[in-house]
């Protein structure tokens, strides 16, 4: 396991340019990537096999909005077949990264790459060809209100695939299934609990059999026995279609799990790293505070000042003259 004691918040810089590459190659699976085992790899291309045999790929990138840096220094190697979790606090960064992932935020510095491509110069039909090998499960579920539960699971399908519909519904249903809802397919999104949403969520994300997956708080609103089961068809899922699996959650036991890799996220950057049983044997305070949940501890509470907030403060106490109350 390796950690990281300060955050680096650097200026803005130009992205720097990486080489269009092939799919990933055969599934890997099991067994987690420790730091002295790691392989070497250059834009995507492992300098060993000299294939492009990663999913995902960040290489000293700065993300963040507008003039303030959320998070820096950032590599990240992701390869097919792979369960890689990001954990942090509430506000720390995490669900920016998956924004910089697809694209919908690009770099302030460094290099996104998915699929050995770099996200941020690739054209727009191939960024939305990229996205097509992508599943995504967003954060708050985002279903569409006005389908119900099959059709929301069935819209990937529709907009991209030219399967017939006795073949989408066989897949939908087979879906659902695996989430257990197979004999919810029928009802409106507002006639299923929080929970169950966030299961038919799921099911759309894996529709596609994506070859990337991105999971934004998979087990948030679930009970025990549906964030189990939600945990081992994670894992099934990478293990079966050897697709890489990118996980957002706070839960440490399902998530270690089912990792093969975890990053832990605080103070602007990568704190540490390394496979759950190397994070479970750290005696780093910060990791040791945050996987056992104490209140005493180099984990902040509170949302970090910054100075957007100084500012808007400064306003709200007179302290900007001409400026009127909130604005």
């Amino acid at each position: 396991m390796t950690t990281n004691q300060s955050a680096n918040f650097a200026p803005e810089d130009e992205v720097r340019r990486g080489k269009p590459s092939a799919a990933p190659q055969a599934p890997l699976t099991g067994g987690g990537n420790t730091s002295a085992t790691r392989p070497e790899f250059v834009n995507g291309r492992s300098l060993a096999t000299g294939r492009d045999d990663l999913a995902l790929v960040f290489d000293d990138v700065a993300v963040g909005y507008g003039d303030t840096t959320i998070l820096s220094g950032i590599n990240v190697r992701v390869k097919p077949g792979q369960v890689v979790t990001f954990m942090g606090g509430s506000g720390t960064g995490k669900t920016t990264l998956l924004r910089a992932a697809t694209g919908q935020l690009l770099a302030q510095r460094g290099t996104v790459l998915v699929f050995g491509e770099n996200i941020a110069t690739a054209a727009p039909e191939r960024l939305q060809a990229m996205r097509r090998r992508m599943g995504v499960l967003f954060q708050q579920g985002a279903l569409f209100t006005d389908l119900n539960v099959f059709e929301n699971v069935a819209f990937p399908l529709r907009e991209h695939s030219d399967f017939d519909e006795a073949t989408i519904r066989e897949k939908v249903l087979d879906k659902l299934n695996a989430v257990g809802l197979r004999a919810a397919a029928h009802l409106r999104t507002s006639e299923i609990s929080g929970g169950m949403a966030r299961r038919v969520a799921l099911a759309r994300a894996v529709a596609l059999d994506p070859e990337l997956i991105l999971y934004d708080e998979p087990f948030a609103g679930l009970d025990p026995i549906s964030m189990g089961v939600t945990a081992q068809l994670i894992r099934t899922l990478s293990d079966r279609l050897g697709c890489a699996s990118v996980m957002i959650t706070h839960d440490v036991a399902d998530s270690f799990a089912i990792s093969d890799y975890v990053y832990l996220i605080g103070q602007g950057t990568f704190k540490a790293e390394g496979t759950p049983a190397e994070m479970r044997a750290s005696e780093d305070p910060f990791v040791h505070q945050f996987l056992n949940g104490e209140p005493d501890g180099p984990v902040a509470f509170h949302y970090g000042e910054t100075p957007a907030f100084t500012a808007w403060l400064a306003r709200q106490q007179g302290g900007a003259p001409g400026r009127k109350e909130g604005k």
